[in-house]
């Protein structure tokens, strides 16, 4: 049987490692991986949601809009929006072929700070 307090755990303390190592990589103009790092983050929290609302394991997908849906967050469509749009830099820090402009610094750091309110959020829900 699987331990969920554990794996709410486990989600949140990687979710925030994660969520750390993208504003350093984004800070120090590696913007592709830093936001790879933030959609990963975001993936990790919404997680831990489902592990508590479903009391179980969530599965093994990565997009954000999907996950939140599965996982019970009601959301706003700000939020939303936000979560589908940081979805592109999951495929593109994955398949980095498909990348068609690389975010410049400034539109990088506004998605960490917007993706950082969305954070937050998420983390005051559970």
């Amino acid at each position: 049987m699987t331990d969920i307090p554990k794996q709410i755990e486990m989600w949140l303390k990687s979710a925030d490692e994660d969520f750390s190592v993208a504003g350093h990589l984004i800070e120090n103009g590696k913007f592709r991986h830093g936001l790879f790092f933030l959609h990963l983050a975001l993936e990790k929290v919404i997680k831990a949601h489902y592990c508590k609302n479903q009391n179980k394991v969530p599965p093994k997908i990565h997009n954000l809009v999907r996950l939140s849906r599965l996982a019970g967050i009601e959301t706003d469509i700000e939020r939303q929006d936000m979560l589908a749009t940081l979805n592109r830099f999951c495929l593109e820090g994955r398949y980095p072929e498909g990348l068609s402009i690389i975010p410049d610094k400034n539109e990088a750091l506004h998605y960490l700070q917007i993706a950082g309110e969305v954070f937050k959020w998420l983390k005051r829900q559970l």
